[in-house]
Order: C-alpha cells, then sequence, then structure tokens
C-alpha cells in the first residue's frame, strides 16, 4: 500500500489522502480501538449496505444513515417493522436496497442475543483480535483466519451480509488489525491507542470454548 504525503505534509495511506472526506476518517477513526456498541453495530450495518458500493458513497451518507436507524441503537432497530422498512425505501438520504435493510433489521435481533450471551457487542467483537497482531508484519489482503472464522460464527447465529472479507473490513475499521501503511502518520498513533486500550473480555459461550480460539477453529468457506 503506497503512502503519499499531503498538501498539511502528513504521510497517509493512498486512499485516506484522495478526498478530504476520506482523510478525515482516516486520521481521525479507521483503525483506532472502538468498544462503543453503537458504533459496532453502525459500522457491520454499513459494512452491508457497502456491498458493490463504494465506502465513499456510505461514509457520505452516514449522516441520514444514523438519523434513519435510530443512531443504530440496536434495541431500537431491532423493534423496526415492515412501517419502518417503507419508511427506510422511501429515504432518498440512504441506500435503498430493501435486502440489505431488513438485514440490518435481523442483525439487531441478533445483537440482542448477542449481548444477552457476551454483555455487550464489545466483548464478542474483541475476542476475535487476532494473537501476536500487536507485532505482525504489514500486509495487504482481504481476510484472515480471524475473519473468516467470525464470519463462520455470525452466519452460525443468524447474522446476514457479514461474509470474510466484510469481517475484514470490520475489524480493520474498528481497530482489531492495524492496517495503515509503513510510513502513515496513523500508523503508529493506532498502535499507541491499541496499546492504551484494554479490550471488554467476552463470556465462555456454551460450548466452553472462547471464540478468541480462533486459531482452534477449521477455516470458514470465504464466499459470501
Amino acid at each position: 500500500m503506497d503512502v503519499v504525503i499531503g498538501d498539511d505534509g502528513v504521510p497517509r495511506c493512498a486512499w485516506g489522502a484522495s478526498t478530504p472526506d476520506y482523510a478525515v476518517y482516516h486520521d481521525t477513526e479507521w483503525g483506532f480501538p472502538v468498544s462503543d456498541d453503537r458504533r459496532l453495530f453502525e459500522k457491520v450495518c454499513l459494512e452491508g449496505f457497502q456491498s458493490g458500493l463504494s465506502w465513499l458513497t456510505i461514509l457520505r451518507k452516514r449522516p441520514a444513515f444514523r438519523a434513519a436507524f435510530a443512531g443504530f441503537d440496536h434495541e431500537v432497530v431491532a423493534a423496526f417493522d415492515e412501517r419502518d422498512v417503507q419508511r427506510l425505501l422511501a429515504d432518498a438520504g440512504i441506500v435503498r436496497h430493501r435486502g440489505k435493510i431488513v438485514a440490518a433489521i435481523n442483525n439487531a435481533a441478533r445483537a440482542r442475543e448477542l449481548v444477552a450471551e457476551h454483555g455487550s457487542i464489545a466483548s464478542y467483537v474483541w475476542s476475535w483480535e487476532p494473537a501476536g497482531e500487536q507485532g505482525r508484519p504489514f500486509e495487504v489482503r482481504a481476510t484472515s483466519p480471524e475473519s473468516t472464522a467470525m464470519s463462520k460464527d455470525l452466519k452460525k447465529r443468524g447474522w446476514t451480509f457479514v461474509g470474510p472479507t466484510t469481517a475484514y473490513a470490520f475489524q480493520q475499521a474498528m481497530g482489531l488489525v492495524n492496517d495503515h501503511a509503513p510510513g502513515c502518520a496513523a500508523r503508529e498513533e493506532v498502535a499507541a491507542a491499541r496499546a492504551a486500550f484494554t479490550p471488554p473480555v467476552s463470556s465462555v459461550d456454551s460450548s466452553g470454548v472462547s471464540p478468541a480460539a480462533a486459531g482452534s477453529r477449521p477455516p470458514a468457506d470465504r464466499t459470501g
């Protein structure tokens, strides 16, 4: 991944220097560790809506998405009904795709189940942080064993629009992996933020195996 020096003299990942919107997102959000359930649920939903589109399109529509989906409070979204689906389909500020809208509502209900089991969305999500991530050499990739395993587990739980590539993009954005390129100013900032961050602890699932033991699970099918 190339690094570009911006007009402000800051070295950034090339994609982060391509537009002002991306620069702000790159510098202040992407890769910084997140433990807030609303932000985590929002990102899962928006990754689903991005399918077939650019992230820039979704980023620019994010304020409208937040207004339309009750600030991505999963408890509220889980109660959405057909009237809400029709309301969302009529909202020109968001991506009006029935399948993606229904998936977000379904995933809200599944998130509620996840919270009942693990205490929070964050505790579940952070149980999938790759072991030894902080010392991992940089490489460009679209999936990982952990994103594949996380995707498989979410699908088993009834989540949709959560394939391995989507799961990896989610992990990149929420700070489970640091994929800022070497030489990018944000790479060290993200590393420092992660070093100061204490991940929430997930409970052991009903099988008695922590989801963190991703390495002990067989890789999932990387389709979908």
